[in-house]
């Protein structure tokens, strides 16, 4: 197989940018999540992809509570913060304000929505494990254009 190709045309698949929220005992969490795709109505679940081995994965494991924020087109600085080294305090990711679900799951204040997850089942696979999660809750603030990878330079797959 042409991996050059393979890269290529992987990147074809549009890719939505988002911020996980997440929890272990006290420890609060936010990471950019890329692969993500609905996967049943009803129930309504998604899918979606977490590296094995991963803090993120780890906190997952010990949670299952999780939630999955929006970012607006224009915020590419909102997730660039999640890709350096935050500190968690005060309620805020760094500079970024969130606050808690009722299952105390950090949501960002600033997001056009999210949807609040539960897992149900983790599905091993390669280099990442499949998430399958409920959507228990929601909220839509804005009825606006979500950020894509495409609406970047950025590249996370291939």
């Amino acid at each position: 197989m042409d991996k050059e190709a393979r890269k290529k045309i992987l990147r074809k698949i549009p890719y939505g940018l988002y911020i996980l929220g997440l929890k272990d005992g006290n420890q609060l969490h936010g990471m950019v999540g890329s692969w993500l795709s609905q996967c049943s109505f009803e129930p309504p679940l998604l899918m979606l992809g977490i590296k094995k081995g991963s803090y993120s994965h780890s906190m997952m494991e010990h949670n299952p509570y999780f939630t999955i924020n929006f970012p607006k087109k224009d915020q590419k600085k909102l997730v660039e913060s999640f890709f350096r080294p935050y500190e968690v305090k005060d309620g805020k990711f760094g500079e970024v304000p969130f606050r808690l679900t009722k299952q105390g799951i950090p949501v960002l204040d600033d997001t056009l929505g999210y949807l609040e997850c539960k897992v149900r089942q983790i599905v091993t696979g390669g280099d990442h494990d499949v998430v399958v999660a409920e959507i228990i809750d929601l909220e839509l603030r804005e009825d606006v254009d979500n950020l894509i990878m495409k609406d970047t330079s950025w590249h996370y797959g291939g």
